[in-house]
C-alpha cells in the first residue's frame, strides 16, 4: 500500500505543487487549509506523514503540532517561511521531526519525505533488546539488567521503560503513556507517572538533573536516552 500523507497549508498553490510532487512519487495525498480540518483528517485518515504549515488561518501550527501530540506519534514535517532558530527550536521541542523552510527545492523536500518515512517515527523498534551503555532492556524475555545485574521492577515501572525502548531517543507524551499503560480514563492522572518514573530512575541510579537513561521533556513527555 502506499504510503498517505497529509498536507497541512492554507496556500491553495502549494498544496497542488505537493499534490502532485507527492503523488508522482507514489504517494497518497490527502489536503487540509486549516488547523481544525487538519486535525480532523490526521484522526480519521491515519497518515502514515504529515507536512505542517505553521501560519494557518484558524490557529497556529505550532498549537496543532501540540494537540496532535496529545494522541500520536505521527511524523510531522513542518513547511514554512518562518526561519528563525527560536521558531525551529519550539517545532522540534514541540514534537516535529523536521522542518523545512519555504522557498525549498522539492528534491531535497522529497528526500526529508522519503527519511522520515524510513524512520517511522510512529512505529516501534524491532530489535529484541535493547543496549544503552550498561543498561538492557530485553523486550522477548521482559528483563531488565544494569551492569550485568537484574533490576527487580513493578509491573508499571517495567511497562513504562519497555514503552520508552520501543522508540529510544524519541518522546512519548505523558498521555500516550497513561493511556497504553493505565488506560484512556487515567489521562488526567499524571502523578501517577512522575511517581514511577522516579522510582525507575532510583532503581537505575539515574539522576533527574543530569540523567543518563531516562529523559524528561518538560510538558511534554519522557524519552529514553538514543543508543547512539
Amino acid at each position: 500500500m502506499p504510503s498517505t500523507l497529509l498536507v497541512i497549508d492554507d496556500e491553495p498553490q502549494i498544496r497542488k505543487f505537493l499534490r502532485i510532487s507527492l503523488a508522482s512519487q507514489g504517494y497518497k495525498v490527502i489536503e487540509a487549509g486549516t488547523g481544525a480540518e487538519g486535525l480532523g483528517q490526521a484522526a480519521l485518515m491515519r497518515p502514515d506523514l504529515i507536512v505542517l504549515d505553521l501560519g494557518l488561518p484558524d490557529m497556529d501550527g505550532q498549537q496543532v503540532l501540540e494537540e496532535l501530540r496529545q494522541w500520536s506519534t505521527v511524523p510531522v514535517l513542518v513547511l514554512s517561511v518562518r526561519a528563525s532558530e527560536a521558531q525551529k527550536v519550539q517545532a522540534l521541542d514541540s514534537g516535529a521531526n523536521d522542518y523545512v523552510t519555504k522557498p525549498f527545492g522539492i528534491q531535497e523536500f522529497l528526500a526529508r519525505v522519503r527519511a522520515l518515512l524510513r524512520q517511522a517515527s510512529g512505529s516501534p523498534v524491532h530489535e529484541a533488546a535493547l543496549q544503552l551503555g550498561p543498561l538492557q532492556v530485553d523486550l522477548a524475555s521482559r528483563r531488565v539488567t544494569l551492569d550485568g545485574a537484574e533490576v527487580a521492577l513493578t509491573r508499571k515501572e517495567y511497562a513504562v521503560l519497555a514503552q520508552l525502548a520501543r522508540y529510544p531517543g524519541r518522546v512519548i507524551t505523558q498521555q500516550q503513556l497513561l493511556k497504553d499503560i493505565w488506560g484512556p480514563t487515567h489521562l488526567d492522572d499524571s502523578h501517577y507517572l512522575r511517581i514511577v518514573v522516579g522510582h525507575l530512575r532510583q532503581k537505575l541510579g539515574d539522576d533527574p538533573a543530569a540523567p543518563r537513561f531516562l529523559i524528561t521533556e518538560p510538558g511534554v513527555g519522557y524519552r529514553l536516552a538514543s543508543p547512539d
